[in-house]
């Protein structure tokens, strides 16, 4: 039966591939040039490889999706992870924790340190970094702009560790005050949509401001020169500005910001790298719950580190709220909001899906950290 099958494959073969690749008249000129069985070789081999791909695909269309996917990871799965990260995230470098926890599955870390968080998702799109965390602003930006990335989970929101900063003898009183002020801040970052936040609140307009858009190092330079009026920024830059240049706080982020961050990776790592991607998960956990609960440690380990004096990181500490943010709906339609209100704004070329970044809800499931 099986055999009788194969013949009736082949012939149909040798009729379909004679008269595709051989019209008529040429075909009968080639048969009186070639031998038959070359001819015949010819066609009985492209039959037989057109089989073989035939019974290739239908296997392949009768595997379980789990076991690709898990063969896919398994060849592909990254040896180095190229983590982007910021001055206030450095205490997971600091502590190891991630080197500790990839060694024994063969997978080293490359700590790339950025100013903000538009820079690193720069990277992370010309394929420079793997792997970051950022506001909720620079995602925006990016995708935007038609980057690749890919949300992983959120960051617990720390509204009380950003402010708009303004010079000690300055006058300005109220946030009313920024009305036609120099205010600088990142362009795309978190900083740039608390402002946004705040001008909505009391009732400016985003055109009403001299927006100047520096990242953090250039905005203190300039904040301490005395070219701006106000500056946006985020700790341990922020409390660092408190006491070194005698910044005032105009007024800081609570009740204003109710949004977190988030963690994010290119499309293609977070295709790859399921397997590790959930293992740094499990290990930001543990370290943001150790974190919470030992405060003072953790200002103690980053201060020589960032080169803060102790009492100023310790104010920045106990300000932050610590923790890993599972993405759900809520979470998206938040994020939504902010990619409307910058395309509102006309900051963006292009209104953007957030969804289109985002995992389905049974792989978020499957990230969680589990601790």
């Amino acid at each position: 039966m099986y055999n009788q099958g194969l013949k009736h494959f082949i012939t149909q073969c040798k009729s379909l591939i004679t008269s595709t690749f051989f019209p008529s008249g040429s075909r009968n000129r080639l048969l009186s040039v070639l031998p038959l069985p070359i001819v015949g070789g010819f066609v009985a081999g492209l039959c037989l490889s057109l089989l073989f791909a035939a019974c290739s695909i239908n296997n392949s269309a009768n595997t379980p999706t789990a076991t690709s996917t898990s063969a896919a990871n398994t060849q592909t799965q990254a040896s180095v992870v190229r983590f982007g990260y910021q001055k206030s995230a450095i205490l997971i470098k600091a502590k190891g924790v991630l080197e500790k926890r990839l060694q024994p599955q063969g997978v080293s870390v490359e700590w790339i340190e950025f100013p903000a968080g538009p820079q690193l998702l720069e990277a992370m799109n010309v394929g420079s970094i793997d792997f970051g965390h950022t506001g909720e602003s620079p995602p925006i930006f990016a995708q935007a702009a038609g980057a690749s990335l890919t949300y992983i989970a959120g960051i617990a929101a720390s509204p009380a560790g950003s402010a708009v900063l303004v010079p000690q003898n300055s006058p300005i009183k109220t946030p009313t005050d920024l009305k036609g002020k120099k205010i600088a801040f990142q362009k795309g970052s978190s900083a740039h949509y608390m402002l946004v936040q705040l001008l909505d609140k009391i009732g400016l307009k985003y055109s009403e401001i001299q927006p100047v858009y520096l990242p953090p190092a250039d905005a203190r330079a300039a904040f301490v020169k005395g070219s701006l009026d106000a500056w946006v920024i985020w700790d341990p830059f922020y409390a660092a500005a408190e006491k070194a240049v005698s910044a005032r706080v105009l007024v800081d982020g609570k009740e204003i910001n109710k949004q977190g961050g988030y963690y994010l990776a290119s499309r293609k790592f977070a295709n790859e790298n399921e397997e590790t991607i959930k293992a740094i998960l499990e290990e930001i956990q543990k370290l943001e719950e150790w974190s919470d609960k030992n405060r003072d440690a953790v200002a103690e380990a980053l201060s020589p580190v960032l080169g803060i004096d102790l009492d100023t990181m310790k104010k920045a500490t106990n300000r932050k709220t610590f923790g890993v943010v599972p993405i759900n709906e809520e979470l998206i339609g938040l994020q939504q909001k902010v990619a409307d209100k910058f395309y509102d704004l006309k900051l963006i070329p292009k209104k953007i899906d957030v969804r289109e970044a985002m995992l389905k809800p049974e792989q978020y499931a499957a990230l969680s950290p589990k601790v």
